[in-house]
């Protein structure tokens, strides 16, 4: 009996969890968002609509009324899973200005190109254009998008296996195709990219000098994790089983995740291979679940109970999931009408998901809010609640800091610069309202408390 109760208890509390991660809608009016990333050190979003257009959104909800860059149809595809797929930031954006996309073009192929910002910071050199890799599609599905820079500064690049369905060319298990793979090159050290040397077939080695790992499907989103480096990857399954594969950093190059010799931790089809990396979870097609959104791993500080929690969803059955302690998933309720396409992470380590359906880009809250102690013991406001203004007392946050005050909805209402403790902030102009003050550090320390304004 005790053994029952205790596992019980363990069930009631993860459902209880699972719950309180809920949705705010933080802006409107976006049309087929498949992408959400920001520049190192920039509050901005910048949100890639699959017709071509990428647009910036503001802290504070607004939506900047010129694209920061469109891709119209004489340079890319659309419909289906063609168009502009995705983006990231180089990691010294903010004094080169270069950004790096992914699209299909005009005849059906992957396309891997450098933009450069142009003077005002709002808008991209439409004129920059440098193509660093075209990788032929067979068919127009399974194109992939995501690429990221990684902890060690190379840029990755995920590949679906080329399309149609049970990968008839069994191009995810050829090393001399870029197709079902992820990629990676050096765009730093030659035109238009270079080969890092531990990549698994670089130089005279049999195989594509890309090529970083082998046997993705179609690796819809992947992420790193923004604390430790780690390397997690939503990959599309085929009839039954999605997939999360996780690679801990420091990131070995050579790895292959199966497919089309196993589905997830099934096998799918015969290989003679045995060195395979499987999914540290998987789920099944059930419930209406059709198609995985990869996530982040949250490292915000308003949400501790999310904290290290990989958070993705289903594309079909609206819901989002988290891996937690035991190495389980565990759902939310559906969000309906939503198809989730992609979610972002903010300057502050915020978690966001778009609605590919509705153009909606909601925060990700955990309504547990009112039960978390936060960071009593080393950060304090006082009055609380207040009216006009409040001070802030700290323990160990190196000065000088940043303030930063977001409402329910998640929008930032205030940003300060302070340089000591025992500092003031005037909030006579925030209506009332409850609202989490965060305070970080030029060290990298965040700490975060409740205000109440009366």
């Amino acid at each position: 009996m005790k053994q029952i109760f205790t596992l019980l208890t363990v069930l009631l509390s993860s459902f209880s969890f699972a719950q309180s991660i809920s949705l705010t809608s933080f802006a409107t009016g976006f049309s087929g968002p498949v992408e959400i990333a920001h520049p190192a050190n920039d509050a901005r979003l910048f949100v890639v609509q699959q017709s071509g257009a990428i647009r910036i959104l503001n802290p504070d909800g607004t939506i900047n009324p010129t694209n920061f860059l469109t891709l119209t149809t004489a340079t890319i595809s659309t419909g289906s899973e063609r168009g502009l797929l995705g983006l990231t930031f180089h990691p010294n954006y903010a004094t080169n200005g270069y950004f790096y996309v992914n699209y299909t073009n005009t005849t059906g192929n992957t396309v891997i190109a450098r933009y450069t910002v142009s003077s005002n910071p709002n808008i991209a050199d439409a004129s920059s254009a440098t193509i660093l890799l075209t990788v032929t599609q067979p068919f127009a599905n399974h194109n992939g998008g995501s690429l990221k820079f990684g902890p060690d500064g190379y840029l990755y690049i995920g590949m679906g296996d080329g399309g149609s369905a049970g990968d008839p060319g069994n191009r995810a298990q050829n090393i001399n195709e870029n197709l079902g793979k992820i990629l990676r090159i050096d765009v730093d050290s030659a035109s238009p990219y270079a080969i890092p040397a531990d990549n698994p077939f670089a130089g005279d080695i049999t195989g594509n000098d890309e090529i970083w790992a082998i046997g993705v499907r179609n690796p819809w989103k992947f992420n790193f994790d923004s604390l430790n480096g780690d390397l997690w990857i939503g990959d599309v399954g085929q009839n039954q089983i999605e997939e999360i594969d996780h690679v801990a950093a420091p990131l070995s190059p050579g790895l292959n995740f199966g497919w089309k010799c196993y589905e997830g931790n099934s096998v799918y089809s015969n290989c003679t291979g045995t060195n395979y990396t499987f999914p540290v979870a998987q789920y099944v097609h059930s419930g209406g679940a059709c198609s995985i959104t990869g996530g982040y791993v949250y490292r915000g500080s308003l949400y501790p109970n999310l904290n290290g929690k990989y958070l993705f969803a289903d594309y079909c059955n609206n819901k989002i999931g988290y891996i937690n302690d035991a190495g389980t998933i565990v759902w939310t309720t559906a969000f309906s009408g939503t198809n989730f396409s992609t979610f972002g992470q903010d300057l502050n380590g915020e978690l966001y998901v778009a609605g590919v359906s509705n153009g909606v880009i909601y925060k990700i809250v955990d309504t547990s809010l009112a039960t978390n102690s936060f960071d009593k013991d080393t950060f304090d406001l006082y009055p609380n609640p207040a009216s006009s203004e409040v001070y802030l007392k700290t323990k160990g946050i190196q000065f000088p800091a940043t303030v930063t005050v977001v409402d329910t909805t998640g929008k930032t209402v205030m940003q300060q610069a302070i340089n000591s403790d025992a500092t003031a902030l005037s909030i006579g102009n925030l209506q009332v309202g409850l609202y989490i003050v965060s305070i970080k550090d030029q060290a990298g320390l965040s700490i975060s408390s409740k205000l109440s304004i009366k």
